[in-house]
């Protein structure tokens, strides 16, 4: 099965990492977990326990071939994103809009730019215009360590990658970010680290 951009372009995997990711020889509970399951599942006890109302935002697709194998099956041969995607996550916090990003990467000392596109940079830029709190939750596969990078900080190597880095360095990422160390309930208490970024606002 083949899913297109808007505008024809093929979609792959690569472009974007969140996918799920399984370790062999789990030890502990749920160390498996892609980032998108952890986070999802973190989602749902905020909002079980009313302290915020964030969603995985639905990609729309347009199938445009299917085959049938047989009269109960169908098989999806061609398909096309609707429109462009954004951010993987949007929500209410405290009164607080946030959209956010979830990456993961399997370098151990930097995060590639390429994990972006512009149109999910750029929509980040205008929500942090009205006021929203944008940032990017960054897995480093390897060592299993999450961070909290706020958006600033994407945005300042992003507008200098043509020019300089094309990556974040891991170190850049731990200084002006947050690691966020695993609990249990939630699984990714990432809006403790969300209050920093509201509490530092301009």
């Amino acid at each position: 099965m083949v899913f297109h951009y808007p505008n024809g372009d093929p979609y792959t995997q690569n472009d974007y990492p969140t996918k799920r990711i399984r370790h062999k020889n789990i030890i502990y509970s749920k160390r498996g977990m892609s980032l998108e399951d952890e986070i999802n599942e973190s989602n749902k006890f905020y909002l079980q326990t009313g302290i915020a109302v964030v969603h995985k935002k639905p990609t729309p697709v347009q199938i445009v071939d299917v085959y049938y194998p047989k009269r109960s099956a169908a098989v999806i041969q061609k398909a096309y994103f609707k429109q462009a995607s954004t951010t993987d996550y949007n929500g209410v916090y405290n009164g607080k809009y946030l959209d956010f990003e979830a990456k993961e990467t399997k370098n151990k000392t930097s995060f590639p730019l390429s994990n972006f596109h512009e149109h999910q940079v750029e929509h980040m830029r205008a929500c942090q215009a009205q006021d929203g709190i944008c940032f990017t939750i960054i897995k480093f596969v390897k060592h299993d360590q999450l961070f909290l990078l706020p958006a600033k900080t994407l945005f300042r190597y992003w507008d200098e990658r043509l020019t300089g880095s094309k990556s974040i360095p891991k170190s850049v990422i731990a200084s002006e970010g947050f690691e966020i160390q695993y609990g249990l309930h939630p699984r990714i208490p990432y809006l403790k680290y969300v209050d920093h970024l509201i509490e530092h606002e301009p």
